[in-house]
């Protein structure tokens, strides 16, 4: 059965209007976006970085292409052995640096060693004492240039990870990791630590950070050196609250590129780029010891604020800046306006 051409004129004119129609509700919806907070990010999403916007000159060809992830432990080795065991399976994984703080307790490497071989190699550290900022070490083990820090109870899919590591590979002289946070100013000079979530109220200018936390991120491994340079008041503080040493990573990350790195257009990079997770799990509950992460604390964010104006007073001022990019591998319709 033949039908009339009249038929298929009627289709192709529908089908022009159909698209004619979607296209401009794209338009419209692109129009409702807010604008991107810093100037020429897409070109740097784009491009590879030069070799001048890197922060260290002279890595080795390997160590560009792998990374090392630390994990600083302490009454968990039970969660431990099951991150060992998942994290073997990631690609470009050369080693996996342990930080022991379970101080007077021997690392658990022979029951380790008798289920290898293993892949990838594990390193334990054993520490003499239980401090926060034992994990910033420059340790002599680690010869790769990018660093996966990761808290001792979070899961991270191999997508994810292996996703932020191309992600950092674009940006590497920043923070790249899973957990944003912000600085709130008051009148007065005085800074409260707070979610990426808190708008402003007199701008509406969407979800805004200031902060990646390195409970869960990429960075050069040249900042844990740059962390051991900081001036002792720093260091005091960290141990005296046990607390605040990602906060001071950020501040080291946007001091060190206030002086060194170039700008894209006319903004200061953030000290950190967020990407949204897909898979990142909170292991706590599953802890036989039962010990709890210090995030539970009653003072944990009281001190985390008193960190923010210890450290400006310590530096002098505020080094931190805002962004809001974020960097997904599927859309997230409640992140819209990043």
């Amino acid at each position: 059965m033949r039908l009339p051409r009249g038929c298929f004129g009627f289709r192709r004119s529908h089908l022009v209007w159909a698209i004619l129609l979607l296209l401009l509700v794209g338009a419209a919806l692109s129009a409702l976006l807010p604008p991107a907070e810093h100037k020429g990010v897409v070109d740097v999403l784009r491009r590879a970085p030069s070799q001048n916007e890197r922060p260290a000159q002279g890595g080795s060809t390997e160590g560009e292409r792998k990374f090392t992830i630390i994990i600083q432990t302490h009454n968990r080795t039970d969660i431990l052995l099951r991150l060992l065991n998942h994290y073997q399976a990631v690609p470009h994984l050369q080693q996996i640096v342990i930080v022991w703080n379970n101080i007077g307790e021997t690392p658990p490497l022979t029951l380790w060693t008798s289920f290898g071989p293993h892949p990838v190699p594990v390193v334990f550290k054993e520490q003499r004492s239980n401090l926060m900022r034992n994990r910033l070490q420059p340790f002599p083990e680690i010869n790769t240039d990018a660093v996966l820090m990761l808290d001792d109870d979070t899961l991270l899919s191999v997508p994810d990870i292996s996703f932020a590591f191309s992600v950092w590979k674009q940006f590497p002289d920043q923070i790249v990791g899973f957990v944003p946070r912000r600085h709130v100013s008051a009148p007065g000079g005085v800074y409260t630590y707070g979610g990426f979530e808190l708008q402003d109220p007199e701008t509406a200018g969407g979800d805004k950070y200031s902060m990646v936390l390195i409970g869960a991120a990429f960075f050069h491994q040249r900042y844990l050196q740059l962390f051991q340079d900081q001036p002792p008041a720093v260091h005091t503080l960290v141990d005296e609250t046990q607390n605040c040493d990602d906060i001071v990573m950020n501040f080291v990350v946007s001091l060190h590129l206030r002086k060194h790195s170039q700008t894209v257009g006319d903004f200061t990079k953030s000290s950190g780029v967020f990407v949204k997770p897909v898979d990142m799990r909170n292991l706590e509950k599953e802890a036989k010891s039962g010990y709890q992460g210090m995030w539970h604390r009653p003072e944990h964010f009281l001190q985390r604020s008193y960190c923010l104006n210890k450290l400006t007073q310590i530096y002098g001022y505020m080094p931190l800046s805002f962004s809001n990019l974020m960097v997904a591998q599927f859309g997230f319709p409640s992140y819209a306006n990043h």
